[in-house]
Formats: structure tokens, sequence, C-alpha cells
């Protein structure tokens, strides 16, 4: 699946697009499971871990963090395909995923994801680390596709700041023209894989559509090289918890 092509392009551009990463077995397999525990898991989630468009209608799920809590999903964190393809673009070991999670963008909702840089959050040093994010649905640029800034993973991060935005707790304060002229909108087909590195700023729109979800379930992985800034964390968490108290619930990135 990985070629040169692929790997260099990953390491000039901060992301790559891996198309029918999933094929139609695991696609089917990993819906299933996501909807189980959609079903039988967030009702009882604490409110850190779940985040809805409205709490009072389920349909609108918006965010699932730390899924890795159910036995399927911390199994699926150790993945021989996802773990691979990790060791191949990070050229290094990895450790079992770090974060597991659901993305949603509900059908005629009105929030989008701020520009951010993942490793903001992680303060991994060095910034071995990524994200794949495998499409659930359809996304494209009427549903909030993922934008990335092609190369800004090679300029270190950016400053960030509270976003007010639920379920990111920081984004870039100094998002420019130059990035948007940079950036570049990927539409992923269901089992499409778009990989990023942790110091890629990216975001995405607004789900625009009347019926459409826009479900991506992503997981982080680090390299063993790879180790916490103690110091740019305690920084990080304690921005995270003045978002914690305008909402009045923890905010992970």
């Amino acid at each position: 699946m990985l070629n040169k092509k692929l790997i260099d392009f990953f390491h000039e551009n901060g992301f790559v697009h891996l198309k029918s990463f999933l094929n139609q077995h695991l696609l089917l397999e990993l819906r299933n499971e996501v909807e189980r525990y959609i079903n039988d898991k967030v009702p009882f989630l604490d409110p850190g871990d779940v985040f809805f468009d409205n709490p009072e209608k389920p349909e609108t799920l918006k965010q699932l963090h730390r899924m890795e809590q159910d036995p399927f999903f911390n199994e699926y964190r150790n993945h021989p395909l996802w773990v691979e393809t990790s060791e191949f673009l990070l050229n290094e070991p990895v450790e079992p995923a770090m974060g597991v999670e659901l993305f949603n963008k509900p059908p005629n909702t009105n929030h989008e994801t701020p520009p951010h840089q993942d490793n903001y959050y992680f303060c991994l040093e060095p910034p071995k680390v990524l994200t794949i994010w495998v499409a659930l649905d359809l996304a494209d640029q009427t549903n909030g596709c993922m934008k990335y800034v092609a190369g800004s993973h090679l300029n270190g991060i950016r400053n960030h700041d509270t976003s007010n935005t639920l379920g990111f707790s920081q984004s870039i304060t100094d998002f420019c023209h130059e990035d948007a002229k940079n950036e570049k909108s990927i539409t992923a087909k269901p089992g499409d894989a778009l990989i990023h590195h942790g110091n890629t700023i990216h975001r995405a729109g607004v789900n625009q559509t009347q019926n459409r979800h826009r479900r991506g379930f992503a997981m982080v992985f680090k390299a063993v090289s790879a180790k916490r800034n103690e110091k740019k964390f305690k920084i990080y968490d304690k921005q995270s918890k003045i978002q914690q108290n305008t909402f009045g619930i923890q905010i992970n990135g």
C-alpha cells in the first residue's frame, strides 16, 4: 500500500491520502463496532469522553474520546495494518495507539474544526507522531472534509490559544493567507485513510448537508523515541483547564 513515492510525499507535505486503506470487510467490522460502542457504551460515558452538538439529541453526537476503554478498541490499538503503516512513515517502531477517537460532523450543524496542530496537545520531542484518520462516510467539501497546510510540519509548533470550540481546546492564533494558499482539501471515500504528521496544521469546515454525517475514526501513534516535554505540557494543561471552566466539562484537544 505504501511505496517510496507516497512516503516521500508524506515527509514533504506532512500528510498522505491512502485510498481503500480498509477493505470492505475491515470497514464493515469497524463501522459495526463503532455503532455497538455508541449504542452500548455512550449512555454511560463520563462527560469528558463524549460530546454532542445538542446534548438533548443523541443523533448530534460530535466526538468520542478514549474509546480504548472498550476491550475491542483497546485491542484495536495494536492492529497490524495501522501499526505497520505508522512504522513505515515514522521509520521507527511505534507504541500502541495513544488515542482512539471518533470525530463526527452531524448533518446541518454549524461547527468548524479550528486550525490546529495535534502535537501542541501532545508536546512530544522529537515530534515523531502521526494520526491515522479513516473515513467511515464520504467526506467532501459539502460536509466538512479535512484540509491540510502542505509542508507546515516542517516549521515547528505555532502559537495556540483557547478556541471556544467544543472538543478542540486550542486553535492557531495566527492562521493567515499564506496558510490558506498552501491548504489542500481532501475528499475521502469510506475506508480511505488520511494520515498527518503531528505538527501538520489542519482543520475542517462545517457540514452543510441535510442528511449526511461525516464520521472519521482516528488513532494516534508515536515512535518509541518520542517523549513528552513536561514543561510544555504543563502550559497546555493550564490552558485546557481554562477551556474546561468555560464549558464546565473536560476538553481533550
